[in-house]
This record gives C-alpha cells, sequence and structure tokens, in this order.
C-alpha cells in the first residue's frame, strides 16, 4: 500500500529548482539534527521515518523544514530526551522570544 509521501510516479504538480536562500530557523533546523546525529542521539534514518509518520494533514501543510522539527521533535519525545511538557514550554518560550522582536521591529507587522 502507498503511504501519503509516497509520491512517486503520481502528478504532483511542477517542482521550484531555484536556489533559494534558508531562513535563519531553517538553519537552526539543520544545526541542530547535525548535533544530535554527531551525538548519537538519532539517525537520518529515524528522521525520515519520523517525517514519513506524519499524518497526510501534518504532511501536506507543513513545509520541509517544519517536517524535520516535527520529526526531531517527536523523536526526542519518544527517546525521552525531552518530556511533552518540556517541549510546550520551549515551544511557549520561543513564541514569547518572537512576539518581544516583532514588538521592537519599527515597521514589523503585529499578527
Amino acid at each position: 500500500m502507498r503511504r501519503h509521501h509516497d509520491m512517486g510516479g503520481l502528478e504532483a504538480g511542477p517542482i521550484d529548482r531555484s536556489e533559494h536562500e534558508l531562513a535563519p530557523w531553517e538553519k537552526k533546523v539543520d544545526a541542530i539534527l547535525r548535533l544530535l546525529m554527531a551525538k548519537q542521539i538519532m539517525t537520518l534514518d529515524e528522521l525520515r521515518c519520523g517525517i514519513e509518520d506524519l499524518g497526510p494533514g501534518a504532511y501536506d501543510q507543513l513545509s520541509y523544514f517544519e517536517r524535520w522539527i516535527a520529526s526531531i521533535a517527536n523523536i526526542l519525545v519518544e527517546k525521552g530526551v525531552l518530556t511533552v511538557q518540556e517541549l510546550g514550554e520551549a515551544i511557549e518560550a520561543a513564541r514569547a522570544r518572537r512576539a518581544a522582536v516583532a514588538a521592537c521591529t519599527p515597521g514589523q507587522s503585529r499578527s
């Protein structure tokens, strides 16, 4: 049975092959993965499996690096490196930092 992420041979529309600069948060996600692999906390195969295990809704709605960080977070919780509560607290702290930066940046939309 074909899983949702398996698009091989299916019509999926055009692929944007243009080079683009990674956003700072995307670079951080890449660095986090590299560190976790260097410390042998997780493997690239685990990342891939975690991405493939995302449900169709999440898989379609998340961007490339959002899938990575969702997979990383799930793996770290599964392995007991982080608890769900610690993860939730870290997410809320990041949101608060982002809001504080947005509030201090002239011309930044406040949504």
